[in-house]
């Protein structure tokens, strides 16, 4: 048969038409039943498209600061008054102390610090030009880089207005800046802690999320709970292996980062180790709850990455958390990643201690337990 018969006669034949009909056909009608992958192909566009047209700032603004003044003068309140309009700063506090301020820094409630020395404006007034002492927590290089660049100028402009900076804008001052805990400002640093946290979020989900499903698939659940075992007992069992799991990677990612990218160990592992069981928990709770949800395991995978989506975008791993509007600050607030990784460098770049993470330890516990008994209960409709 020549070409142009074949096309003729069986390529658009009226036969083929209606059998290439029939199976799309089929396909919406599969399509329209499996809601949960119908769903994800709507979703997930749309979530990419708000969080990086909204969420996502790779210049941030707003950033919080916080000011030590060891003298109330007319130059310390330009200064305040200055931060408190920039749009780099987010004025927050007006620390009282040195350890204070230490605090502040350390347990990450502010990424800038600016300190005013006492004398710093009589020696302004006789032109000796004192030093502003500024440290900056500099685990987020790409957080700290802008606004320390804008600094000077934001303090120019607030000192010239109280006449002690002259026309010319030559600023009598110098500002000597101290970046904490990442003085080179080296990108490892910052990555190799939020890896720790991203590959375990990964993992952890994608392992539980299949662990209901695959049982079901297999036609293994029926003779599981023929068993003399209750549902609860069933869970722990499925999920206590996958803690063991997630504790090996752990060590196995803190291991090649101290080895090959020199990650420093400031705080306590003790203090680490106790903070992981409880992010891997959580997620393991998360993950486990979608198996009991989903159909089937594509469907457990595809809520999964819906879930890790978020993780990643909105914690602070990849673009600045204080860069975020509000909105998408409060939704970080929500998901495991985002108090994981400010401990996880806390712990590892600050030698933060319990005190300094207390507030971050308490959300995730929380989110853990919200999770748990969420995975409890989904589990056991699920089983009835």
């Amino acid at each position: 048969m020549s070409a142009g018969g074949f096309l003729s006669g069986g390529l658009f034949s009226g036969g083929f038409l209606r059998r290439v009909g029939a199976m799309v056909t089929k396909e919406f009608i599969q399509l329209q039943r499996d809601r949960v992958t119908f769903a994800t192909m709507i979703m997930i566009p749309l979530l990419q498209l708000v969080l990086f047209g909204y969420a996502i700032n790779t210049t941030p603004r707003n950033l919080p600061t916080a000011v030590l003044a060891h003298e109330n003068t007319d130059a310390t309140r330009a200064i305040v008054a200055a931060l408190r309009n920039t749009d780099f700063f987010q004025f927050t506090r007006l620390a009282t102390s040195e350890q204070e301020a230490e605090h502040l820094i350390r347990a990450g409630d502010v990424l800038f610090l600016v300190e005013i020395p006492a004398g710093f404006e009589r020696a302004l007034r006789r032109g000796e030009a004192p030093a502003l002492l500024v440290a900056a927590d500099a685990t987020d290089p790409v957080a700290s880089a802008n606004a320390l660049g804008a600094l000077e100028g934001t303090v120019r402009t607030a000192l010239r207005r109280e006449r002690f900076v002259d026309a010319a804008g030559t600023a009598p001052f110098s500002i000597t800046q101290h970046r904490r805990y990442n003085p080179a400002g080296t990108s490892q640093l910052n990555i190799v802690p939020g890896l720790l946290g991203t590959i375990l979020t990964m993992t952890m989900l994608i392992f539980t999320a299949l662990s209901v499903t695959r049982e079901v698939e297999r036609g293994t659940m029926e003779s599981l709970l023929s068993m003399p075992i209750n549902p609860v007992e069933i869970m722990l069992g499925k999920i206590l292996p996958y803690v063991l799991v997630g504790i090996m990677q752990g060590v196995l990612i803190l291991g090649a980062g101290m080895v090959l990218f020199a990650v420093p160990v400031e705080g306590s592992l003790t203090l680490l180790t106790i903070v992981t069981l409880l992010f891997i928990t959580a997620n393991l709770s998360v993950g486990y709850t979608f198996s009991t949800l989903a159909q089937n395991q594509l469907q457990a995978v595809q809520m999964s990455f819906m879930f890790f989506l978020p993780n990643i975008l909105l914690s602070g791993f990849m673009f600045p958390f204080a860069g975020m509007p509000v909105w998408a600050q409060w939704i970080s607030q929500c998901l495991p990643l985002t108090h994981y990784l400010r401990m996880v460098r806390g712990i590892l770049l600050k030698g933060a201690g319990f005190t300094d993470l207390a507030p971050d330890i308490a959300a995730l516990a929380a989110l853990m337990l919200i999770a748990m008994a969420i995975a409890v209960a989904r589990f056991r409709q699920t089983l009835d």
